[in-house]
């Protein structure tokens, strides 16, 4: 922000008119706002600047210093007093106090000043809605988001926060929506791995109340987005209780390759192994036996298995 030039006027000797009288009180009122804003008293200068541009409008040319000086600095001040808002965490007067800067300075011919405090309101929601997640305020958060999304539907920032407050809150198919406007502008990377996770939640859950269907869907969806071992894992554990062992299979084959040193991989090769038996492949059978051989748990069983296989 610009720093202050103020100007204390010192009327030079006038005729005692009408006119100077009032421009002599205008003056004097000017210059106590002066007085405050260098005290650091910025409310009360604003207040004195625009009752001396008021007082000086109404008195045409006499008054046109005073009018231009007042109409510079009141806007300024204005944003000013924003940014101390800001600094104090008083988010919604922040926002007030710079949409009101932002009609001054576009009203007084300031279109620069204007488009700069109309500029930091997002901004300012943004500050809010971290601050608001920093305190698990979720749902509050999430409305800070919205309102930079309200002014601008392509923040793809603004729309990927919103969805990790709404995930948080547990509204995950809201979550879900924000997450595709926030892929769909500029945040690709991080929503569809924000996606990934949330699908992963709706999959485990699914998996726990005992919807097998639901589990496996929501796996499969996870996996559309960022492929991760866990979620093979639940699309393998869904299939094979829907008695869709070749899926099943495939499924578990994909979280040994993705996760081999996992410390249930021996259980694993020891079900795919189990399922390749079932279905008559007795070489992928022997294949997955033997991949389970040093599981603690299932390794003597496992090389008993592929012994008989091989005969």
């Amino acid at each position: 922000m610009r720093r202050f030039i103020l100007t204390v006027f010192a009327l030079a000797a006038v005729s005692f008119s009408v006119a100077a009288q009032d421009l002599n009180q205008i003056t004097e009122i000017y210059n106590n706002g002066a007085t405050a804003l260098s005290n650091g008293e910025k409310e009360p200068a604003v207040q004195y600047f625009q009752e001396a541009l008021s007082l000086a409008q109404a008195l045409g040319g006499d008054g046109e210093e005073i009018v231009a000086k007042c109409k510079e600095i009141i806007p300024e001040l204005v944003v000013s007093i924003a940014k101390d808002l800001i600094k104090g965490g008083s988010y919604d007067a922040a926002t007030a106090k710079l949409a009101e800067a932002a009609k001054l300075a576009k009203e007084y011919g300031n279109e620069e000043l204007a488009s700069e405090a109309q500029g930091m309101i997002p901004q300012v929601f943004m500050q809010q809605g971290a601050t608001l997640i920093n305190a698990r305020k979720f749902a509050e958060a999430a409305e800070a988001y919205r309102k930079v999304l309200a002014g601008d539907s392509t923040n793809g920032m603004a729309a990927l926060r919103l969805g990790m407050a709404l995930a948080q809150s547990g509204k995950l198919d809201e979550a879900v929506e924000a997450y595709k406007q926030a892929s769909a502008n500029g945040q690709e990377k991080q929503a569809l791995k924000q996606l990934s996770t949330v699908f992963l939640k709706k999959a485990a859950t699914a998996l726990k109340a005992k919807d097998y269907a639901g589990a496996l869907a929501s796996a499969v969806e996870s996996n559309s987005y960022l492929e991760s071992a866990q979620a093979y894992q639940i699309a393998g554990q869904s299939s094979q209780l829907l008695k869709k062992e070749s899926d099943a299979i495939g499924y578990f084959e994909k979280y040994l390759e993705l996760k081999p040193d996992a410390r249930n991989a021996g259980q694993i090769a020891y079900t795919v192994a189990a399922l390749y038996h079932k279905a008559g492949n007795k070489d992928k059978a022997v294949e997955f036996y033997q991949k389970a051989s040093t599981d603690p748990t299932y390794g003597a069983e496992a090389l008993k298995m592929a012994a008989s296989l091989k005969k």
